[in-house]
């Protein structure tokens, strides 16, 4: 089972990469670097908290785990 510090920390890495990758595409379809990085914000912001949400569910539940 996955330690909540660990689901943060995994969440918090995994944002960070979509937070610079979808800065770089917000700037190249929209030519301005605000609000590329308005939406790269408000798309992280909601990926975290989903992702959190998701991972946590899924600690869970036992379906496809082997105990050793």
């Amino acid at each position: 089972m996955e330690t909540r510090a660990r689901t943060l920390v995994k969440a918090l890495l995994w944002n960070a990469i979509g937070l610079l990758m979808m800065s770089a595409v917000g700037l190249a379809l929209t030519g301005s670097a605000a609000i590329g990085g308005i939406m790269a914000a408000v798309n992280t912001a909601i990926g975290l908290v989903s992702y959190v949400i998701y991972e946590r569910v899924w600690s869970r539940i036992n379906w496809g785990r082997r105990h050793v």
